[in-house]
């Protein structure tokens, strides 16, 4: 969630840093040039005034008309020399006065034209085009008009280099950038801790839920920091935790009491059957199919006080090898495989190591390789395989017995379930609901396939990291 939440928050705070910081780089950008442009308009002004005496003189015939032109041009050419800024004096008629360097003419672009025509009207340039940083052969154009007894008689033009103005925006907009990089990585740091903050009771509430999931029960969340809402909700989810862990126990707590309680009065009527059975002829059917009800009955009651148990039974997870152990297991039982007839074999890996509680994992061993030897007819074989897969270490027990069909498949394991085909085989059908409640508690299952081209596959997995370390965050 993080990942998805984090992001986000990144490129909102980043559009409102942008946002914020492109109007500052063009308002630096525009403060550069204004104040270029007034220093050139305070520069126009002053040569405006000089151009007033040389052309009113000039009108007027007077005498010193020429010195007073000279010096002008004198003035001009030490500007452009110490600024180096091109600077000339222009009559309407588009002709220099004066100008420096001498070469140099009123540009005759439109820009040029639009500012040569407004200083005619009485206007001074107070607006020329931005230069950018970028535009390497750009010039900044300023022109103020020459006012005689309330006429225009003249242009005051300057043409100002702007390499100077240019790096002057370019270090701001770095600093600019620079601030908006320190801004961004406060933000991203904000960013960080506001999602810790908020998802923090979220991953607990997860790993929580994770837990009461794989057989924790006694998994809670400490509502202790985060949003209120979310606070909220960890308290609402502890209760109800609470409730389904008590309603758990009652349930398992009955069925414990159930059994144990029954145990006693049963086999109370297994004596007095017995009892019975010697006042009966020798071999009577009906005292016998007595009997085997009643000692079925038993195997029900105490695999009933076994499940509960198992669900109740909080597992003691270790690191296991798993190999040794399935081998251990193949060889305790190939006796009695030996006595049915039917060969036991071990193949796979011949070392693995998992995570699960030993003794868990060896009865639901037994519990699989009981069953399918039971099913399994003389002369065919049963294979116990070990392989690992991604994060698991499966134990797979494959047997030639009869299978299942896809429907039974379904209801594989669930409790007091038997096949209608094997009413008449020993057992009560608890089980695989034993052994899949031991491996659930330890973070294991039990899965189930057919093993062509006739029986059954049952699947024992448990992870190969310890699942306490790997609760998802």
């Amino acid at each position: 969630m993080r990942a998805r939440l984090l992001p986000l928050l990144v490129v909102l705070m980043a559009g409102v840093l942008l946002a914020l910081g492109f109007p500052l780089a063009v308002s630096l950008a525009a403060g550069q040039q204004q104040r270029v442009v007034v220093d050139r308009i305070d520069d126009s002004a002053r040569f405006a005034a000089l151009a007033q005496f040389v052309i009113d003189a000039e009108g007027s015939n007077a005498s010193g008309a020429d010195e007073r032109r000279e010096t002008l041009q004198l003035e001009l050419a030490r500007y452009q020399e110490l600024y180096g800024i091109r600077v000339g004096i222009f009559l309407r008629d588009d002709n220099a006065m004066v100008r420096a360097p001498g070469w140099w003419q009123f540009p005759k672009t439109r820009e040029g034209r639009l500012a040569f025509e407004a200083a005619l009207a009485g206007r001074r340039s107070h607006d020329p085009g931005q230069v950018w940083p970028w535009q390497t052969q750009g010039k900044l154009l300023v022109a103020s008009p020459v006012v005689l007894d309330g006429d225009v008689v003249a242009v005051v033009a300057t043409e100002s280099p702007t390499d100077q103005m240019r790096a002057r925006i370019l270090w701001g907009w770095l600093l600019i950038a620079a601030g908006l990089g320190a801004a961004m990585l406060l933000a991203f740091g904000a960013a960080l801790r506001l999602t810790s903050w908020v998802l923090k009771p979220v991953q607990t509430l997860d790993a929580a839920a994770h837990g009461i999931a794989t057989g924790r029960m006694n998994s809670r969340v400490a509502a202790a920091g985060g949003p209120p809402e979310l606070r909220r909700l960890a308290r609402s989810f502890n209760e109800m935790a609470d409730n389904v862990e008590e309603v758990l126990e009652q349930q398992r707590a009955f069925v414990a009491d159930a059994s144990h309680q029954l145990r006693n009065p049963l086999a109370a009527l297994l004596l007095r059957i017995e009892l019975l059975a010697l006042e009966l002829p020798e071999g009577n059917e009906e005292i016998a199919s007595v009997r085997t009800e009643g000692k079925r009955l038993t195997q029900v009651l105490d695999d009933l006080l076994d499940l509960a148990l198992a669900e109740h039974a909080s597992a003691e997870i270790s690191l296991v090898d798993i190999a040794g152990l399935a081998a251990e297991r193949v060889t305790a039982w190939r006796p009695f495989a030996e006595e049915k007839g039917v060969r036991l074999t071990g193949t796979g890996r011949t070392a693995a190591t998992g995570w699960a509680d030993p003794i868990a994992l060896s009865s639901a061993l037994d519990a699989v390789i009981d069953n399918a030897l039971k099913f399994t007819p003389e002369g065919e074989e049963v294979e116990v395989s070990l392989s690992v897969a991604g994060d698991e270490v499966r134990v797979v027990v494959a047997d030639r017995g009869p299978g299942l069909t896809e429907e039974e498949l379904l209801r594989v394991g669930d409790r007091f379930w038997r096949s209608g085909r094997h009413q008449n085989v020993k057992g009560s059908g608890l089980g695989l609901s034993i052994s899949r409640a031991l491996l659930a508690a330890g973070g294991g299952s039990l899965s189930y396939a057919t093993n062509p081209p006739h029986g059954l596959r049952v699947t024992v997995a448990v992870p190969r990291t310890d699942p306490a370390a790997a609760l998802p965050e």
